[in-house]
């Protein structure tokens, strides 16, 4: 499976020959937008599957009226033969919206920019040695994001809270952007929070300021406006090791934040998972085992495991990081296990964790915490 190796974001991007920015009035420039049929209108259909076995459906549907944005930047998934994809979707980029951002439209009106992100193919290459030049900041990726978010602030917004969402390749540039057009700006006085998932924010030890952001504290509370919530998710089972990918910080007196989005107050808390039914992910796919012992057929995109699956943060000798833990059920009604970890050769690799569903794993904590934010937002400028 080693199109799963090249998944994550290398901080790093190729540099290129001057390219034309591309123009964010045009339709075909944005995934998702408000109030049209794109890629952020799909089935998000549920099936809930008790301890006992039992089977219910949950349904789903966007708020229209959302007095709230996201903006979302998906991760390294374009399967487009190039070191750059262009700016026509393909079905991985219809997926990933499926996967991590179109249910954040019952709490938020989506905004999901395409861009000319570095593709699987040029991931290989940077694996393989045989990439061009690089810079480690800037690149087109992160310039037609910035691009994106200046038409965003000047033709969308009218004020509104917003909510940045990010994952891998998409948190790495929505943390430079934050830098470069948020950090310490009048505009940050309107972002009601950040979720960078599956990456590694640094902060100083025993502060949650000062490190990747100047004055973008992490998150504490699901109240709490104008922060960061970061974590990259391992199981219990398989704390990252020495060459962990994530959580780990080199520079001295800093470490790697992470912001339990089921307990943001700290300790342990239920992780709100929506899993594919059918072991699709964001790149690749593994068939699950049988979720539930009952004959009913599960007819639903997607599975929920009520009281299945749990996360606390937590350091080892290696890396910060979001600790997820499993509970089997004693009577066996319903799954042991879940899949998402990434593998070679039919070795699965610890040192990525539970990359492949860092968002899944969570998706149902943070939208509940982005609907909380949206009510202090709405109480605090009434």
């Amino acid at each position: 499976m080693r199109r799963a190796l090249i998944l994550v974001f290398l901080a790093a991007s190729f540099t290129l020959a001057a390219e034309e920015p591309n123009d964010y009035g045009e339709y075909t420039a944005w995934l998702c937008r408000p109030g049209r049929a794109d890629a952020c209108d799909v089935d998000l259909s549920t099936t809930v599957i008790s301890s006992t076995g039992a089977l219910t459906r949950e349904t789903w549907k966007p708020d229209r009226n959302a007095p709230i944005d996201c903006f979302y930047v998906y991760p390294t998934v374009s399967t487009d033969p190039t070191p750059f994809s262009d700016m026509k979707p393909d079905p991985a980029e219809f997926n990933v919206i499926r996967q991590q951002f179109a249910r954040f439209g019952s709490v938020c009106q989506p905004y999901a920019p395409m861009y000319r992100q570095i593709t699987l193919a040029g991931l290989r290459q940077l694996l393989a040695g045989t990439a061009p030049s690089m810079s480690l900041e800037h690149g087109l990726q992160y310039e037609d994001v910035r691009d994106a978010w200046r038409y965003y602030l000047q033709h969308d917004n009218k004020g509104r809270g917003f909510v940045l969402v990010g994952h891998s390749q998409g948190s790495f540039i929505l943390a430079e952007l934050i830098r470069n057009e948020i950090d310490g700006k009048p505009i940050q006085s309107r972002m009601l929070s950040a979720i960078l998932a599956g990456t590694t924010v640094a902060v100083p030890r025993g502060k949650d300021v000062g490190g990747a952001f100047q004055h973008v504290p992490l998150c504490h509370s699901a109240s709490q406006t104008g922060c960061v919530i970061t974590y990259a998710s391992f199981r219990a089972t398989a704390p990252p090791p020495p060459n962990t990918r994530f959580g780990k910080v080199t520079t001295k007196d800093m470490t790697a934040a992470c912001t339990n989005p089921a307990a943001l107050t700290g300790g342990s808390g239920e992780l709100h998972a929506y899993l594919p039914a059918e072991g699709r992910f964001i790149v690749g796919s593994t068939s699950p085992k049988p979720w539930s012992t009952s004959a009913k057929t599960i007819d639903t995109p997607w599975v929920s495991l009520p009281g299945f699956i749990s996360a606390r943060c937590a350091t080892n000798d290696n890396a910060t990081y979001l600790e997820v833990s499993l509970h089997p059920d004693a009577a066996g009604k319903r799954t042991d296990d879940i899949v998402g970890d990434l593998s070679a050769n039919g070795t699965v690799l610890t040192d990525w964790g539970l990359h492949l569903v860092d968002m899944n794993l969570a998706i149902g904590n943070l939208v509940d915490v982005v609907g909380q934010e949206s009510n202090s937002w709405s109480n605090a400028t009434k």
